[in-house]
């Protein structure tokens, strides 16, 4: 009986294993991110804010497709609106980008309204 239940854990055991090694061999393979957080792009310059990490965004054509879909939600060219894409991440310096991290957008996958509070934002020019 004793044998029967180590057998069953150590089966249990390499099974879990083996599972963890398959999906990191799926992120080394293609090198894309998964990243959920709040976007803006304003006056060229586009940042990616995540609850760990900012990241400076990359202006190519699928940022103007995501600026283009995220107008929908936003009440003025400033607000933040949430935003789920897979990208490519880097640290290496670029003379326009000066964040640490970096993302190039490959994919988007949703695009939704902030659920920031208005009152805590200070607008300038406007009574």
């Amino acid at each position: 009986m004793k044998k029967s239940i180590i057998l069953l854990i150590c089966f249990l055991a390499i099974l879990s294993c083996k599972n963890e090694t398959k999906s990191k061999a799926v992120n080394q393979n293609n090198e894309l991110t998964l990243l959920e957080g709040e976007f803006v792009f304003y006056d060229g310059a586009a940042v990616l804010q995540t609850p760990t990490e900012i990241y400076g965004v990359f202006i190519t054509d699928k940022i103007q497709e995501l600026n283009k879909q995220a107008k929908q939600y936003q009440k003025a060219p400033t607000d933040m609106v949430k935003v789920e894409i897979k990208g490519k991440v880097s640290t290496q310096k670029d003379d326009k980008i000066l964040w640490d991290n970096k993302v190039e957008i490959v994919e988007i996958l949703n695009i939704s309204a902030s659920n920031q509070v208005d009152n805590n934002v200070v607008k300038l020019g406007e009574q």
